[in-house]
């Protein structure tokens, strides 16, 4: 009986690494194998690549025997991450972060040098300290060694690539986040690297930029033998994890996304490049050879975990909180920096909470670390919907793990007044991975997988509550964020 071809999709996120292995003509999912990343301590945030790719082998193993049929892999991986490597392509230390806000006064001198115009021009985006050229600023700075025994510089998930085949190569989506790539072009903007390591950087350092479906390579004996996966099998080009989930949700061109999960993200698939001098949408390219306007925050779930912590309460008891006090929270305001903040660009701020009276419950408090999540990323989806000339019209889709919440899922709505649709597969990341595998084993390109693959399954979510109600909540948060 011939085996089906399955292809692996890997998501190296903050916190984990997750692989699916999927059908790769249907899509359907055959198996799902996870493996913890060492945790982080935000402002220093750091891990050692090694640790990532041991994530990897061991949550390949969690998928068991099917991994023999793997005949197609690509990873995605946290965007920003710093990874530098000497000529022997040995990893120089543990790599920066993208919520590592070490570099934020290299980012403040980087912005200051050509103008926010200028560099919104230059590279689709304005340097913030989560940006890759803000901590190879500030590394050569602060750890001058280092770079002067550079000889490549890496992003995450080009780092796995590289263990995998052996090549440095990268994407337009992930290198369109490290502010030294440049979409509208399609090219590196070497006099940007160059302000980051003057005297320093080199061209050399910088990896291939591939397509969205051609192949990295393939993979390598030794690769094989780690990871018990078939020598010689192709390797995707691999992306960003916003550009992964984007794929992996089939993102339309008239649709928006709200991710809840380390970090909150707001992005929309377009057909053209986009350059906010605010700063406060990052313009980036996408893994269709299209781009992807997004807003991050820094604060979203791990809001809501640390205030599940404090309350004394599971996840579901704390999403019972928040639903059982009033829209609002009778006036208590959180204000979520909990990790210091990307959009507004606030590095240093902490979680303020406003609005504490005597009546003060347990609820009150839990709904308003809800609120303030939500709020923050809809300042984002109002700057999104300014860059796009107006609120998308099409599906507005609720995506990672806090789209299991309920009381993310109905608070959402009610401050939008509008429907939404939470998708129920948290590992939209991995799918996306997936989708760019099956296109370079099918010599296909990615929109064709897409079309061919069946959605991720969702549920709507409609508001309950009147609009009034919202635009107070809205409104209190605003002024809490500008006089703070």
């Amino acid at each position: 009986m011939n085996r089906r071809r399955l292809v692996a999709g890997v998501d190296s996120s903050t916190q984990a690494t997750k692989v699916e292995l999927r059908d790769a003509e249907t899509g359907e999912l055959v198996a799902r194998g996870r493996a913890p990343h060492p945790p982080t301590t935000p402002p220093r945030s750091e891990q050692h690549p090694d640790a990532w790719w041991d994530a990897l082998r061991a949550a390949l193993a969690g998928c068991g025997e099917h991994r023999r049929d793997v005949a197609a892999i690509s990873v995605a991986g946290q965007q920003h991450g710093l990874v530098c490597l000497d000529d022997r392509q040995q990893v120089l230390r543990p790599a920066p972060l993208w919520n590592d806000t070490s570099g934020a006064a290299a980012a403040d001198r980087l912005v200051a040098r050509l103008g926010r115009r200028t560099w919104a021009e230059a590279c689709g985006s304005i340097p913030v300290a989560s940006f890759t050229i803000a901590k190879l600023a500030h590394l050569a700075s602060a750890e001058p060694d280092v770079i002067e025994q550079t000889a490549h510089v890496l992003l995450p998930h080009d780092e796995l690539t590289r263990r995998l085949t052996g090549r440095i190569v990268t994407d337009r989506g992930d290198a369109s986040g490290t502010g030294w790539w440049s979409p509208a072009a399609g090219d590196y903007r070497l006099d940007l690297l160059e302000l980051a390591a003057p005297d320093l950087a080199e061209e050399s350092w910088l990896p291939e930029v591939l397509g969205p479906a051609e192949v990295a390579g393939t993979l390598t004996a030794e690769a094989a033998v780690a990871l018990e996966l078939p020598e010689g099998i192709p390797v995707g080009p691999g992306t960003g994890d916003n550009m992964a989930a984007a794929l992996g949700l089939g993102l339309g061109v008239d649709a928006v996304a709200l991710s809840l999960g380390t970090s909150g993200t707001v992005f929309a698939t377009t057909e053209r490049p986009t350059a906010d001098a605010s700063g406060a949408v990052a313009g980036f390219a996408d893994a269709t050879g299209r781009y992807l306007p997004l807003v991050c925050t820094l604060n979203a779930t791990g809001v809501t975990d640390a205030a599940a912590r404090l309350l004394g309460v599971d996840l579901d008891g704390f999403d019972a909180l928040a639903l059982s006090a009033p829209t609002g929270s009778n006036g208590v305001t959180l204000l979520p920096y909990f990790a210091g903040e990307r959009t507004p660009d606030r590095p240093h701020a902490s979680g303020v909470l406003s609005g504490l009276r005597t009546d003060l419950d347990r609820d009150q408090f839990a709904r308003a670390a809800v609120e303030g999540v939500l709020c923050g990323l809809l300042d984002g989806y109002d700057a999104l919907s300014t860059q796009l000339g107006g609120a998308p019209s099409g599906d507005h889709l609720l995506v990672g793990g806090g789209a299991r919440s309920p009381a993310y899922r109905q608070v959402l709505a009610d401050l939008t007044q509008r429907d939404w649709l939470a998708v129920d597969e948290e590992e939209t990341v991995a799918r996306g991975a997936a989708v760019q595998a099956a296109a370079v084993l099918a010599d296909t390109t990615v929109d064709d997988v897409v079309t061919n693959w069946d959605r991720p399954p969702t549920r709507a979510v409609e508001p309950s509550t009147p609009a009034t109600a919202a635009a107070v909540v809205r409104a209190r948060y605003r002024e809490l964020r500008d006089r703070t």
